[in-house]
């Protein structure tokens, strides 16, 4: 870039590094979707669609941006996480978030006609907002992953019976329902939702009771014989390998499968039996059946 006298503005611009060696959560949430379900008639307490929608976008992120370690959604937000060690963008923040957040847009509106093939959209379009926030160990990263997905749980059981309440004979006026459900505990409303609707709670889809884990898939491992916390913490403390290395291992993400998967990712064995996703190093891809 050749100088002149008006490169004095760069001076202007601020800092923004996110703190090294501290994994990286960047978390997008949709931007008005209250009104954006009204108006495309999205179906309560879940929109199938919707959901395939959101898990399609994230996992083209994933793909695409092979830094990536593990992606979870529900509803209109979704939370990708950077491995300690990464240092894309020089871990700045408002390169980091920003690519996210237009990827993530730019592939949702692409793949809007796939899931919603007659209802075309229109503007105001759908869009998100995103933030940056550092955790500096293992357990704080597996312990927010854990909120996302409790939070998850308690809200859709919530949305279950209240919709249940609504929308099912002989139904009940939104704000009475809310009256009813007022203070109760998660078995008052599974009591309620079986003895009332013959629904039983533990039978609805895993995607709308555990949201949506999006991770590269290798071989997976009998758990108990590593400590990934520590083999996380200790590449993380090791001499950065060498850049032929690092090639080598980015050409082996970019050949995994990317998978969406609805599971329990607050138990150890999730992490357990993927060390991959906590070590940053590829496992074995596994063979064609």
């Amino acid at each position: 870039m050749a100088n002149s006298r008006f490169e004095y503005v760069k001076q202007f611009e601020q800092v923004d590094n996110l703190l090294p060696n501290t994994w990286i959560v960047v978390r997008i949430d949709g931007r008005g979707f209250t009104k954006l379900c009204a108006k495309y008639n999205f179906e309560k307490p879940n929109d199938r669609r919707a959901l395939d929608l959101m898990n399609a976008a994230a996992k083209a992120v994933v793909t695409e941006i092979h830094d990536i370690t593990i992606a979870y959604g529900v509803s209109d937000e979704f939370s990708f996480v950077f491995h300690k060690s990464c240092t894309l963008f020089e871990r700045r923040a408002s390169k980091i978030v920003s690519t996210i957040v237009s990827t993530f847009t730019a592939y949702y509106i692409h793949l809007w006609s796939t899931y919603f093939p007659d209802t075309p959209l229109s503007p105001p379009l759908p869009s998100f907002d995103g933030r940056a926030v550092c955790y500096p160990s293992v357990q704080n990263l597996r312990d927010y992953m854990s909120w996302r997905q409790v939070d998850c749980h308690i809200n859709n059981l919530y949305n279950t019976t209240f919709w249940s309440l609504v929308q099912l004979p002989p139904g009940m006026d939104a704000k009475a329902a809310e009256q009813l459900l007022s203070g109760t505990l998660a078995a008052d409303k599974h009591e309620l939702l079986f003895s009332r609707f013959k629904i039983n709670y533990n039978n609805e889809p895993e995607i709308f009771k555990k949201g949506s884990v999006i991770y590269r898939d290798y071989e997976l491992v009998e758990p108990g014989n590593h400590d990934v916390a520590k083999t996380a913490d200790e590449l993380a403390e090791a001499v950065r390998q060498s850049k032929t290395q690092d090639d080598k291992d980015k050409k082996r993400r970019a050949k995994a499968k990317v998978l969406v998967d609805h599971v329990d990712i607050i138990k150890d064995d999730f992490w357990e039996r993927r060390p991959w996703i906590l070590s940053n190093k590829p496992g074995k891809i596994p063979k064609e059946t």
